[in-house]
């Protein structure tokens, strides 16, 4: 368990009835704990979004496309709830009672501190298919190793660019194109973190020849990331 998980292993309807929760609290005027509003707008996207496939896996117009999409909808809301919780719910500022608002066990101050990474990582890539990347995970040649618990996994960043970058409505839209070449990783717009030492990657079939972009950390069993490693760049097959 990652901490977060725990609270609905398999359970979506409480998924959701714990996003709404935390999105009654971050709804102020100004959010609190210094969480910017672009994340509470995500957040809520996300949530809507997963409500409604949800909604429709559980009815009549369940189909092996929605049950795919409504996997995938939870697993974007999944990721973003554990951004939130790795890099905002953080105490202090919060306070037990905040905690227990959020619907989480507030932090243990006896438990032993896990120090963010100071390794870096980086991928090898593999091309198995049409459209298809694979990542093969590992630290960057000559990065000192960490304590186990610090590099606790990779968060994987990435972001897809069409020759000569994209149009406004591509750069905009959910799928979030590039419109020009990254130099580091906050610049790219997606993430996923994952435990695995390697990551398979399917990408639309219309993005076949686009080049997209990855950088990799490491984050340690709080969430917290250590430094970025190189950018790294293909087309997608």
């Amino acid at each position: 368990m990652d901490g977060l998980r725990h609270w609905f292993p398999g359970k979506r309807v409480d998924q959701i009835a714990m996003a709404k929760d935390w999105l009654q609290i971050l709804s102020a005027a100004k959010p609190p704990w210094g969480i910017p509003d672009a994340e509470v707008s995500e957040l809520r996207q996300l949530t809507e979004v997963a409500e409604e496939l949800l909604a429709m896996a559980m009815s009549g117009e369940r189909t092996k496309v929605v049950t795919a999409e409504c996997k995938t909808a939870f697993e974007e809301l999944y990721e973003k709830m554990r951004f939130l919780k790795g890099h905002y719910f953080l105490s202090p500022p919060l306070v037990d009672s905040d905690f227990i608002s959020l619907g989480l066990t507030p932090k243990d101050s006896t438990r032993t501190p896990v120090p963010p990474p100071n390794a870096q990582a980086e991928a090898d890539i593999g091309r198995p298919g049409p459209h298809l990347l694979i990542l093969y995970l590992r630290p960057l040649s000559g990065s000192p190793p960490d304590p186990h618990r610090s590099d606790y996994g990779f968060r994987i960043y990435w972001g897809v660019m069409p020759a000569g970058g994209a149009a406004v409505e591509a750069a905009t839209s959910s799928k979030r194109e590039l419109v020009k070449i990254p130099v580091n990783g906050d610049e790219l717009p997606h993430s996923r973190f994952t435990r695995r030492k390697k990551e398979l990657f399917d990408f639309p079939q219309e993005d076949s020849g686009k080049t997209v972009y990855f950088c990799v950390r490491y984050e340690n069993a709080k969430g917290e990331p250590g430094p970025w490693g190189p950018m790294f760049s293909t087309f997608i097959p």
